[in-house]
């Protein structure tokens, strides 16, 4: 089907839940998601394409939250801002994936855990959630809070659904992430 995404997404409970032992049997707590007040996150049944990404990789997102995307990015414009995608939908098997290649490099599972949502519980799994960057500023670094998109998005991202989800201090334990805004919908008006 033309715009859905080829991706691997876990619709099967079984195989769902073997992806998440396989965490647990790596270090993640068994009581992650109550410790942090994160809930699993579903994957979508379908995504359509956002185009690409900073590194010319096809980005994908559930529909309506590809839409308040591509309005807020014709916005941002408009007062010459530029967002640039670094990263949207992520398989929960590719969130594992990230946290085997941290384990990998020497990182322990508590450190890897204040940067990184434990597989099945990344706000990425769902569809919704794009991290952020703008030309002139590194990704996925601190240093977007200083960029005139940063500004742009605090002042302006609520119109179109979007929230930033860890900001300092978060109630999740994770690290602050200027970058990293989550599309949440909105009730439907009566």
């Amino acid at each position: 089907m033309a715009g859905q995404a080829p991706l691997q997404r876990c619709r099967d409970p079984a195989a769902r839940r073997a992806l998440l032992e396989r965490a647990f049997a790596l270090g993640v707590p068994r009581d992650y998601g109550r410790a942090r007040g994160l809930r699993l996150q579903r994957e979508p049944t379908r995504l359509v394409s956002i185009g690409r990404d900073i590194q010319g990789r096809e980005q994908w997102l559930q529909p309506r939250a590809a839409s308040a995307l591509r309005r807020a990015r014709e916005a941002a414009a408009r007062a010459a801002v530029t967002l640039q995608v670094v990263s949207a939908f992520r398989s929960v098997e590719y969130q594992l994936g990230v946290l085997e290649r941290k384990l990998a490099r020497g990182l322990a599972m508590d450190e890897i855990l204040r940067v990184s949502a434990a597989p099945g519980y990344s706000e990425h799994h769902s569809g919704r959630c794009v991290d952020f960057t703008t030309p002139g500023w590194r990704a996925l670094e601190e240093e977007f809070e200083r960029s005139p998109a940063f500004a742009w998005l605090v002042d302006n991202a609520a119109r179109f659904g979007f929230a930033l989800s860890y900001p300092r201090g978060n109630p999740h334990g994770i690290a602050y992430e200027p970058w990293h805004w989550c599309w949440h919908p909105r009730p439907a008006r009566r």
